[in-house]
């Protein structure tokens, strides 16, 4: 009896000890949260409400200034001067400058006829047109069939060149760089660049350089670009949306205050002076065509965006290539701004106002603080509230400023308008590797001047039919992206937290958004493409 008296006393007495280590736990961490967590939560919430202000304003500005212009501003014909190019009997076509157009390509079996047969196809003088075919593929047999096209189009008389480097330094820039060193290239006044999934309609020349000829201050003209998969898949019908915003509302507020905005990279037509003056191509970034825009402004020279002047074009429709191409995106711009911020600031060529609109807007709102906040605020910043509720979020922050956001972006395309919220839980995924890509830029880390090729597939509904042929082969191990998979559980962890205890009804979409994270951390979206 004595014995079972002890050993319930000692039972007690373990409890009751547990029970003090549970109850000093709780205190402590009581103390922690409120001296630490929650100052540091709180504080961070303030500083992504800036970056939300900071984007919103900017966003809504441009389209006050694009809208105005659109109704009582000038076309660009209006704004520079435009004279097509007429035949003089006496002097025939030599009125006509001469034209290099590039066309970089990189094991593009898909689609190196449709570009070389559209640039083989641009309305201009034969003897005034120079096509350089630039092909840094590794495939042998690809480089046989390159060569082989090049060698059909010069058969019927077009002036087309088909050069090859023996290594890809500084990949696209690189081989652009060399193409210009060639004596034919050196002999023309202007350069066009195609990308080998872009195909211009025939009147592209005509329909640009008669603004770079008769407007000395004009460097560079660029074109818009139109998507012939955007039908393909959600993916595509998603990056169309983000797109559209990006050339009818970006690009054209660039063009219409400040004369400058990034180039494109492609469907442009540059001045050999504006190219030669701001130092050429260079390969120090992932966004040469950024870094060059950017030179070139420096010095003076204005650029021009013609929004209805559009060129075919592919979009990634496999999410693999498409995260390949969000970095490169994501990283160059931010890597270029830690190169160039200085260089911006000491320039004396351009005016103040210019410059402040190159670092603000072009860069730090643009380029760094629209990707962070996407996902600090929406995927970190609210689910932390939702575990901490001594931090409250202003409703404005995420009801009404988002949805003005995402009406923004979703106008410049009306006929996806249905998809918002699937656009909204894409980019906000996106997001995530979208800043990872930023800090990687701006520190300037391991991956930052990474640079694969963004894969073309050419005809979609082939791709399509691959796809359910293929399909039982693709190994799920071949698409898992495990921080999307990671941030998905966090987020759906918090969701049911949130309806268990939350009182603002943030499950909703917290639910929504973890789905989209562990259906894309999956690799269910696009057309699933098995590795070769």
């Amino acid at each position: 009896m004595e014995k079972l008296f002890t050993v319930a006393y000692l039972s007690e007495l373990f409890v009751g000890a547990q029970d003090d280590i549970a109850e000093q736990i709780e205190l402590i961490w009581g103390h922690i949260k409120v001296l630490l967590v929650v100052p540091f939560v709180r504080i961070f919430m303030y500083i992504n409400l800036v970056m939300l202000i900071m984007l919103f304003t900017e966003m809504v500005y441009m389209v006050v200034v694009v809208t105005t212009n659109k109704l009582f501003g000038k076309k660009p014909e209006q704004r520079y001067k435009f004279k097509p190019f007429e035949d003089d009997a006496e002097l025939g076509s030599s009125v006509y400058p001469l034209v290099l157009v590039q066309v970089p390509m990189f094991n593009e079996r898909e689609v190196y006829q449709l570009s070389i047969g559209a640039a083989c196809r641009l309305s201009w003088p034969s003897d005034r047109i120079v096509v350089q075919v630039l092909d840094d593929s590794t495939d042998p047999l690809i480089k046989g069939m390159v060569e082989m096209e090049c060698q059909s189009w010069a058969s019927k008389g077009i002036n087309i060149h088909y050069q090859v480097r023996d290594n890809r330094k500084g990949y696209k820039a690189g081989a652009l760089k060399e193409g210009l060193k060639h004596d034919y290239a050196k002999q023309c006044e202007y350069v066009v660049i195609f990308d080998a999934d872009f195909q211009p309609e025939p009147d592209f020349l005509t329909q640009t350089i008669p603004f770079l000829h008769h407007n000395s201050k004009l460097g560079l003209v660029q074109g818009r670009w139109k998507f012939v998969n955007s039908n393909d898949c959600l993916m595509t019908r998603i990056q169309e949306i983000s797109l559209n915003y990006h050339f009818k509302v970006e690009q054209e507020f660039g063009s219409i205050t400040y004369a400058f905005f990034g180039f494109n990279g492609t469907a442009g037509v540059w001045r050999m002076a504006a190219l030669d003056e701001a130092g050429g191509w260079k390969d120090r970034t992932t966004v040469e065509d950024m870094d060059l825009a950017v030179r070139a402004s420096l010095k003076g020279w204005e650029f021009l965006y013609i929004g209805s002047l559009m060129v075919k074009n592919e979009l990634p429709s496999v999410l693999k290539a498409y995260r390949y191409q969000q970095h490169r995106w994501s990283c160059g711009p931010a890597n270029l701004f830690r190169k160039m911020i200085f260089e911006i600031m000491r320039n004396n060529r351009v005016t103040l106002w210019k410059k402040l609109y190159v670092l603000y807007s072009f860069f730090f709102v643009r380029k760094i603080v629209a990707h962070i906040v996407a996902f600090t605020l929406y995927c970190i910043v609210i689910p932390a509230t939702v575990l901490i509720p001594e931090v409250m979020i202003p409703v404005w922050s995420t009801i009404y400023i988002p949805t003005i956001i995402t009406l923004l972006n979703a106008a410049g395309t009306p006929r996806s308008f249905y998809l918002v919220v699937f656009w909204v839980l894409f980019e906000n995924v996106m997001s995530l590797h979208r800043t990872k890509a930023t800090f990687i830029g701006l520190f300037e880390a391991q991956r930052a001047n990474e640079w694969v090729v963004t894969e073309k597939h050419g005809d979609a509904s082939r791709v399509k039919t691959e796809t359910q042929q293929t399909q039982a082969r693709f190994k799920i191990g071949e698409r898992i992206l495990m921080l999307e998979l990671f941030v998905g559980f966090v987020l759906f962890g918090c969701a049911c937290y949130d309806l268990a205890y939350g009182k603002y009804h943030y499950y909703v979409y917290l639910y929504l958004q973890a789905i989209a994270f562990i259906v894309m951390g999956c690799g269910y979206i696009g057309n699933q493409v098995p590795n070769s």
